[in-house]
């Protein structure tokens, strides 16, 4: 309330101030305007009498008595600024409107007159005219300078109009006449702006010094009063000051040290490293010196501070701390933040590096203990050169930091040197992240169809819906894609988005049979609180039948929380909806968890499809024994041979699934193959 008052306040003063210039500079134009209406009463009288032109001499006193009642008018205004407006606090913009209006009617006055009597003038009553109207526009560029715009179009109505008529005259005699009234309009509006910028400059010095003169008034009564009391404050202060001085560099000094320290570790913070690099840099190029960044992040310290608590992982980290130290020389090594670390190995070569790297990551893998717990750590280690791959200290770190992020994916405890062909994957990961978060947007998701048929009718039974992503004119691997998508924090959106657009065209197929639809379901889409709830929008809005849905999971739901991942199986399934396990044998299932999770399908791995010694067989047979134990059907992935079907038929599987029968195709395409195969 206090700012708004204070704005308002600040507002209603710039306004104030406004008018009281521009009531200065109306003051200026009434002021002069008695002797101008004079001047143009006499003049234009003997324009009109002193020259005698028989033919036109009613139209000449025509002009003239209008001439009189536009003065009158004029000086009966004037008479009323004189009265009852100067001195007083009156509103300019009417005043002005009134002044303005006699002016203007004035000039039209001049300009009809002489354009109208033009043809009958003689030469010498013409010269006298011209020479009138230029005296007339030269007093009010000065008369009326206080205003840009009346002076201009004073000016210009006194002399351009008569100026273009003798310059465009057939008789082409008084064309001299025409180009100097043209001339001197342009010489007497450019010295008006000057007089116009003179005055406007002259009143706001007025308004500013009377201002100033009220605000020195007002701040010598306050300056009187303050001083007082800083003499009072002065003698105190003269005795705290003695004392003061060295407090204070005492302080600098430490508020100096600490800003570039971290106080956990002692070691330097992100901003005392960076400035230590920028300095490292500096000298190193003017020498031709090389170094080496290494970018340090620990393996597993999360869990750490999630199982042991925040005091556990503070001890551990100021331990890793030390460790590192014993490798690195004084003010080498910073904490960049959390459980990352970066240092500088000076005159190092790639193989000094990576020999120091390594050194690190064995300090860092000796078991700690910490208040009677044994942590166990690993590092994971990204290094690049000075200045191979990089000539400024956030070019270095960040190439660093990129090494480490890339080899992480890798797997823990493991240790890289920047490349570009590694620049170059990242800087693609991130041009593909930029684009993704606008794909649906831009309508470059596509969902592909891919038929899954009966053993033995081989019969279309349902059709996987599989999503394509055609980025810059060619498609994107779904393993590349699908991850990144996850990563990003993506995969519920579009995941969300394939769900309704599989389930659309799956309730437009026009076919006689209507034929089951497979989703994929990532884990993540799966196990976030809002996916029933899209489950239940997706029922509501399509006429797609629940029992001809199924949802494909992969077995890697194993390894979620058990509890949840099967009360969110038990919630598809009590919408009617089926539930597959893809990827069924890679590495997760036990009969223990696959008996708590009410499927419909198995999918059999291609991976065993497409092998056919003694071990993938026995493996077959026993998955389809265990399908049929919890009644559930077997479809096997990857089919693409005649010789690999009749196997799988001799093995029990229930449906095929591969390239043999169809690839993935978009709507329209498989509605063709449909009609023409099925």
């Amino acid at each position: 309330m206090a700012k708004a008052n204070i704005t308002a306040l600040f507002h209603k003063k710039k306004v104030a101030t406004s008018q009281h210039i521009q009531r200065d500079l109306v003051d200026m134009l009434y002021g002069n305007a008695i002797a101008g209406i004079m001047v143009t009463i006499l003049v234009f009288t003997g324009l009109t009498f002193g020259f005698e032109t028989p033919m036109v001499q009613d139209l000449k006193h025509t002009f003239w008595v209008i001439v009189i009642i536009v003065a009158v008018g004029r000086l009966a205004d004037t008479g009323y600024w004189y009265l009852r407006l100067k001195g007083t606090d009156y509103p300019p913009p009417s005043a002005k409107l009134r002044f303005s209006i006699g002016v203007i009617l004035t000039a039209i006055m001049w300009c009809v007159y002489a354009i109208g009597l033009y043809e009958n003038m003689a030469l010498h009553e013409l010269a006298g005219t011209m020479i009138v109207l230029a005296a007339m526009a030269s007093g009010s560029a000065t008369i009326l300078a206080p205003s840009r715009v009346l002076v201009t179009i004073y000016c210009t109505l006194l002399l351009i109009p008569l100026s273009i008529v003798i310059l465009f005259d057939n008789q082409h005699q008084f064309s001299v006449l025409g180009i100097l009234g043209i001339v001197f309009w342009a010489a007497l509006i450019s010295s008006a702006f000057r007089y116009n910028a003179f005055f406007e400059n002259t009143v706001v010095l007025k308004q500013s010094n009377t201002e100033l003169v009220d605000q020195m008034t007002k701040e010598r009564a306050e300056i009187a009063e303050v001083n007082a009391k800083l003499l009072d404050s002065n003698n105190r202060l003269d005795h705290a000051n003695s004392t003061l001085e060295a407090e204070v560099e005492k302080r600098t000094s430490d508020i100096l040290r600490l800003s570039n320290k971290d106080p956990l570790t002692n070691l330097l913070n992100r901003s005392g490293f960076l400035k230590h690099l920028n300095s490292l840099v500096e000298t190193s190029s003017s020498l031709e010196k090389n170094f080496a960044v290494l970018f340090i992040d620990l393996d597993g310290f999360k869990q750490v501070n999630d199982s042991l608590g925040h005091e556990i992982g503070d001890i551990v980290l100021a331990n890793i701390a030390q460790r590192l130290s014993r490798y690195c020389e004084d003010g080498h090594l910073g904490r960049w933040g959390g459980d990352e670390f970066v240092a500088v190995v000076p005159y190092a070569t790639e193989d000094t590096a990576m020999a120091v790297a390594h050194a690190m990551r064995n300090g860092v893998t000796v078991p700690i203990s910490a208040n009677d717990n044994q942590v166990n750590l690993d590092a994971t280690i990204g290094i690049a050169l000075f200045p191979t791959h990089g000539k400024d200290a956030l070019t270095l770190i960040q190439h660093a930091d990129l090494t480490m992020y890339d080899k992480k994916r890798e797997g823990s405890g493991t240790i890289g040197v920047f490349n570009e062909i590694l620049h170059a994957q990242i800087r693609l990961e991130q041009s593909r992240r930029d684009k993704l978060r606008c794909a649906i947007e831009n309508n470059e998701l596509t969902v592909y169809y891919q038929p899954i048929i009966h053993t033995d009718t081989l019969k279309v039974a349902s059709v996987e819906a599989l999503l394509r992503w055609e980025c810059d004119g060619e498609f994107v691997s779904p393993a590349e894609f699908i991850p990144l998508a996850e990563r990003m924090g993506l995969i519920n959106d579009i995941g969300r988005w394939v769900l309704h657009r599989a389930c659309i065209d799956a309730s437009q197929w026009p076919f006689e049979e209507q034929i089951g639809l497979s989703v994929n379901v990532s884990v993540i889409q799966l196990m976030d609180e809002s996916f029933i709830r899209t489950l239940d929008n997706v029922l509501k809005t399509t006429p797609i039948s629940p029992e001809k849905l199924y949802l494909e999971i992969t077995e890697s739901v194993f390894t979620t929380n058990d509890k949840d991942a099967v009360k969110r199986v038990n919630d598809i399934k009590a919408r009617g909806v089926q539930v597959s396990i893809d990827d069924f044998g890679t590495g997760y299932s036990s009969l223990s968890r696959l008996q708590s999770m009410d499927c419909d399908f198995i999918k059999i791995d291609r991976s065993f499809v497409k092998n056919s010694d003694e071990g993938n067989d026995t493996i077959l047979r026993a998955t389809v024994l265990i399908a049929n134990e919890f009644d559930c059907k077997t479809v096997a992935e990857g089919v693409e041979t005649e010789t690999q079907i009749e196997r799988l038929r001799a093995l029990g599987t229930d449906f095929f699934q591969g390239f043999y029968f169809a690839r993935p195709m978009n709507k329209n395409d498989f509605i063709d193959w449909y009609n023409k195969n099925n």
